[in-house]
């Protein structure tokens, strides 16, 4: 890492141990997607693109391809824990960056949630005698343990798990490809990517407003700016790396499902789809199969993904912290782990108390994935608007393609998914963002007006 890029120029101090080198940063990030994330909700993506996941995931992949672009810049700007909320608020106003932060905290703080329960459901699923409730603090202990110890056996473990993900996942393909040779399913169509009977462009971003969840994580690994070896270069590449093999694995994946989908019409009507993928496994390689990978989806939500989602948001409350928009305990760092210890324990609190609220109160799943998805894509618009003010207004940026117009591109993608989301992920998103800009208010009113350490320097 280049002396420049030390973050005491802009007035903090290191806390944080380096210790992460660019593979662990992308297994971070796969981790932290879940390489087979889509098993989870392949029904409800294949019923919304109507039979067409592997295009939903193609262009999802595509859209977050700029915004990892514009990551990449305003990393290397500003090589700092705090991800978007750092560059919104360096890149344009400290206002921004609050509410940008507060718009990804809605990604950040629900994630692990959303992971917890549906991975305490399959459990329950599989094992009744155990509620569902005692699922999920089984997992946020485990994993609070885990990421107390530090970052070093966080990113250890994690290989760990995103192996077994892979044999499991490469298990689905050779299965699956070898019933479609034989002549189960519906035989090998490009239907799956593109199907003229039913294609249209707001269904398809409509779907890939659902699919994108899959993605999300990405991002996180900006949020180890601070403990990277090799800077803001290797975050950079770390994430287009991440990204792009996590997308490939996914449209594989839909795709080869979509082939083996045995009831396509039961699937394109309303109704549970929870279980789609399952009843694909079961039709390429039998009940083995099918239990291999709900088990499997299980352990990896439950564990590997929310182990790491739980590492990205104890960083973006820290970083908030420290710059007194959030409450100072939340600061805190363990001198023996080098973690920040309360955000970490605050984040099980809440996914304690959150998962249980959602897992008594009816379509509670669906309820998380529209709020998640919703910070996120409003976040990721912020992100390009940064870029451009950044460096195209206030430095007058002659490299008009990386700051003008690839940001441009990403924020027209995303806008054009955010319109085609659903009315309830439009309304919660706003109610959301006019909770933030009342807190605002009152840091205003207090005193306590937004501001960044170090940004005059």
């Amino acid at each position: 890492m280049q002396p420049q890029e030390t973050i005491e120029r802009f007035g903090y101090r290191q806390e944080l141990r380096r210790g992460i080198g660019l593979a662990d940063m992308v297994f971070y990030g796969l981790i932290f997607m879940v390489p087979i994330a889509p098993f989870a909700i392949f029904g409800d993506v294949y019923h919304v693109s109507k039979g067409m996941p592997a295009l939903a995931y193609l262009i999802g992949m595509v859209a977050l391809l700029f915004t990892a672009a514009s990551y990449a810049q305003m990393v290397k700007a500003f090589p700092l824990s705090g991800s978007v909320y750092n560059y919104a608020g360096r890149g344009i106003a400290p206002p921004v960056g609050f509410m940008t932060g507060w718009a990804i905290l809605l990604d950040y703080i629900l994630a692990p949630t959303l992971l917890y329960l549906m991975a305490s459901i399959a459990m329950n699923a599989t094992v009744p005698a155990v509620p569902v409730w005692a699922w999920l603090i089984m997992f946020v202990v485990v994993n609070t343990v885990i990421n107390l110890r530090g970052i070093r056996m966080t990113v250890s473990l994690t290989k760990a798990m995103i192996v077994a993900q892979l044999i499991v996942l490469a298990l689905f393909l050779l299965v699956g490809v070898w019933a479609i040779t034989q002549g189960k399913g519906h035989g090998f169509s490009l239907d799956p990517l593109f199907n003229s009977e039913t294609f249209s462009w707001p269904l398809v971003f409509g779907a890939v407003s659902f699919a994108v969840l899959s993605f999300l994580g990405f991002d996180g690994i900006s949020l180890l700016a601070e403990e990277s070896k090799g800077g803001s270069a290797q975050v950079a590449r770390a994430m287009r790396l991440a990204l792009a093999l996590a997308g490939v694995l996914f449209i594989t994946q839909v795709w080869v499902a979509a082939l083996l989908v045995p009831d396509p019409a039961a699937l394109l009507a309303d109704g549970d789809h929870s279980r789609a993928f399952f009843d694909v496994a079961a039709v390429a390689g039998g009940s083995w199969l099918a239990n291999l990978t709900s088990i499997a989806t299980a352990i990896s939500w439950g564990l590997a993904n929310t182990m790491v989602a739980q590492v990205g948001v104890s960083r973006l409350l820290y970083a908030m912290a420290r710059d007194r928009q959030l409450p100072a305990f939340l600061a805190k760092v363990s001198v023996k782990h080098s973690v920040p210890a309360n955000a970490t324990m605050l984040v099980a609190a809440l996914s304690v108390v959150l998962g249980v609220w959602m897992a008594n109160i009816d379509d509670g799943v669906n309820l998380l994935v529209s709020l998640i998805n919703m910070g996120a894509l409003i976040a990721f618009v912020v992100l390009h608007v940064a870029v451009i003010v950044h460096y195209v207004v206030r430095r007058r940026s002659t490299d008009l393609w990386s700051h003008l117009i690839m940001p441009l591109i990403g924020v027209t993608i995303l806008i054009y998914v955010v319109i085609n989301a659903s009315i309830l992920a439009q309304r919660l998103g706003l109610i959301w963002l006019g909770i933030g800009a009342l807190i605002l208010i009152i840091l205003y009113a207090l005193g306590r007006r937004p501001n960044l350490s170090g940004l005059t320097e």
